[in-house]
Order: C-alpha cells, then sequence, then structure tokens
C-alpha cells in the first residue's frame, strides 16, 4: 500500500486524530534526535576531527541516505515494529493508545536527556507501544512473541557484539598501525573518523528511522480505520519528513549528549574513536539486514566501552556506565508502564 504526500495532507487536514498521531510521531522522531542521533557523531566530536556544527550537518545527510538506501534494500526492521503488537480491531481505541505510547516516549526521553544520560529511543518505543497494547487488551493477548524474540537478540546484540567488536577493532588498528609516524597516523585518522561519523550516521537512519516511520505507518492506517494491513510501502516524503526533523532535533539538544558519550564515558583518541564508529557501524549494519531492531545507543556506547577497556579497564567511567545501565535497564519497565497508564487515562478521557 502506497501513501502519497498530497493525499496524506488532505487526510491530516480532515481528521484531526491523524493530525495529533502525526504531530506526536514526529516529536517522537524530534525527540530520538536529540537524546539518540548524537551518539553517532559523538566520537568524532571529542576527538575534534570535525566541528559539532559540521557533524550535525552531516549527520542530516547520512540519516536521510540510510533510510532512503537501506528502506529500499530492507525494510524488515520497519515491518517487525509495524507487526510487534496488536492494538485490536477497535480503530478508534487503537489509535488513542498509540498516542498514549507516544506521549510516554517523550516523556520518558526528555526526563532522560535533562539528566544528560544517553537513554534508548529504540527501546522506550518497544516499550511504550507494548504497554499500550496490554492496556486495551487487559493482558498479553496484544504481544507478538515472535516480534518481541527480535527485540531480546537485538538487545543482546547490541550490548554483548558491541563491546567485542570495540575491542577487537582498536587492537586490530593499532597492530595495522604499529610502527607508523603518529603525526601522520593522527592526521589519517582525522580523515577517517569523518567518515566514520558519517557511516555511523548512515545505519543511525537505517536502524532508528525506520522503526518511528514502522509506527507512522501504523498511524496513518488507524486514522483510517485500517487495522489490518499486512504490507506497504513506506514513502520518499515520509523518509525526508523523518530525516529532516531528526536532524533538527541533533542541533537543538544533541551537544549534552554529544559531550556524555564523547568525552564523561571514555577520553578517546582519534584512533580509538575511528575503531568504536566502525565496531558499532558494523553491528548495525548486521542487524538491520538481519531485520532485528536494535538499539544505536547501546550499540556505540558498548563499542566505546570495548574501545577504551582493551586499552586498561581504569579509562572507563564505570560510574558514569553505571548511571547509563540502570537507565537502560529501567527503560522497558518504566516506558512499559507510562504507556499502559497513558493509554488507559487516555481510552477513559477520549
Amino acid at each position: 500500500m502506497v501513501i502519497h504526500f498530497s493525499d496524506f495532507l488532505t487526510q491530516i487536514i480532515s481528521s484531526p486524530p491523524l493530525l495529533i498521531t502525526a504531530v506526536l510521531t514526529l516529536g517522537v522522531i524530534l525527540v530520538n534526535g536529540w537524546t539518540d542521533a548524537p551518539n553517532a557523531i559523538a566520537t568524532c566530536v571529542s576527538t575534534r576531527s570535525i566541528t559539532a556544527r559540521n557533524a550535525i550537518l552531516m549527520a542530516a545527510v547520512f540519516n536521510f541516505f540510510g533510510v532512503f538506501i537501506m528502506t529500499m534494500i530492507n525494510a524488515n526492521v520497519a515491518m517487525t515494529i509495524y507487526n510487534m503488537v496488536d492494538f485490536g480491531g477497535n480503530t478508534r481505541e487503537a489509535l488513542i493508545a498509540l498516542c498514549a505510547a507516544l506521549f510516554a516516549i517523550v516523556t520518558w526521553a526528555t526526563a532522560a536527556w535533562w539528566f544528560g544520560i544517553p537513554t534508548s529511543e529504540s527501546h522506550a518505543l518497544i516499550a511504550g507501544i507494548s504497554g499500550a497494547a496490554i492496556a486495551i487488551h487487559n493482558g498479553m493477548g496484544g504481544i507478538n512473541p515472535n516480534e518481541w524474540i527480535k527485540v531480546i537478540y537485538g538487545l543482546a546484540l547490541s550490548t554483548v557484539l558491541g563491546f567485542i567488536m570495540g575491542w577487537v577493532t582498536v587492537k586490530l588498528t593499532e597492530i595495522i598501525f604499529r610502527g607508523f609516524n603518529r603525526r601522520k597516523t593522527n592526521m589519517f585518522f582525522q580523515k577517517a573518523q569523518v567518515l566514520s561519523g558519517a557511516t555511523m550516521a548512515f545505519m543511525h537512519g537505517a536502524q532508528d528511522g525506520q522503526k518511528f516511520m514502522g509506527v507512522f505507518m501504523l498511524g496513518i492506517f488507524l486514522a483510517n480505520g485500517q487495522a489490518n494491513v499486512t504490507s506497504f510501502q513506506i514513502p520518499l516524503w515520509m523518509m525526508l519528513m523523518c530525516s529532516i526533523v531528526m536532524a533538527l532535533g541533533t542541533s537543538i539538544g544533541g551537544y549534552k549528549i554529544i559531550k556524555s558519550v564523547g568525552m564523561d564515558m571514555c577520553k578517546l583518541e582519534k584512533y580509538q574513536g575511528f575503531s568504536a564508529d566502525m565496531a558499532a557501524a558494523t553491528c548495525l549494519l548486521i542487524s538491520s539486514l538481519s531485520g532485528i531492531p536494535v538499539s544505536t545507543t547501546h550499540t556505540k556506547t558498548t563499542a566505546i566501552m570495548g574501545v577504551g577497556a582493551a586499552k586498561r579497564l581504569s579509562s572507563v567511567n564505570w560510574s558514569f556506565v553505571k548511571e547509563m545501565v540502570w537507565t537502560w535497564l529501567l527503560t522497558f519497565p518504566g516506558c512499559g508502564l507510562i504507556g499502559f497508564l497513558m493509554a488507559k487515562m487516555f481510552i477513559t478521557l477520549f
């Protein structure tokens, strides 16, 4: 099923529920831009390989290409998110529950951003819509276990593999460039960091862009009374819109997360930043091609941990890591509970 931009504009003018859903979805994408997308460019900014302003512009461009190219190749991540829950046959209640879930995600992410802790909007999204689905069904009947298991795989992939890949990649980099002139290698890795930062931004778009577009499409179908759409095509205008809003979010509030991830957790040299970027990008590529929704935040931060630990364990600020891990652990029950309560309240009120 294809949705044209002209049809979408006509629908949001005539359908207030769709307008509210679209605004909330774009709000979630904006929040993702200021709390999640900065992870992709944190290392290249912290090592002074590129200015924050130029890095944000670069992230905007490559986020779009990541969304566009990966969606053309494989839209499995979007389909996984779309099929993860069943809001039931009552499209009105389903749409209200979806709006409640989106509101919960914005609330959770903004609170984490306020404290400068990089949380995962991917997991907040999954938890929020799952909590809302449980509220509608008054039980676990709205959860699709076959799709949810991919989230568990993704959690393991983004943490364990991210750390291991970071450790291995930086060790290989050190072996390959051992004996080279340090000044020349620094110049090389300064340029390489820009490339690796662009790669990370591309893979962020490939992963997170698809997740939020899957929810966007779900909202459009529910607003039109269509609860059982099984296949769809993500339109180009939606890819462009999501990329622009995500870039806007990064430019508004991304600096705090860039500092937290790129500086507070571990002091990185240019070759270490390059290694962390390439390790994380490789993990994201594997998961995107497999259709497994993973957290770009978890992947990037654990890759940085692996890079820092490869030098010595004390290179990593483990107290900051502890705070971050607690936030990760609380995301599923916390955001899920907010989504559940908001859905119950919204259904009662509206």
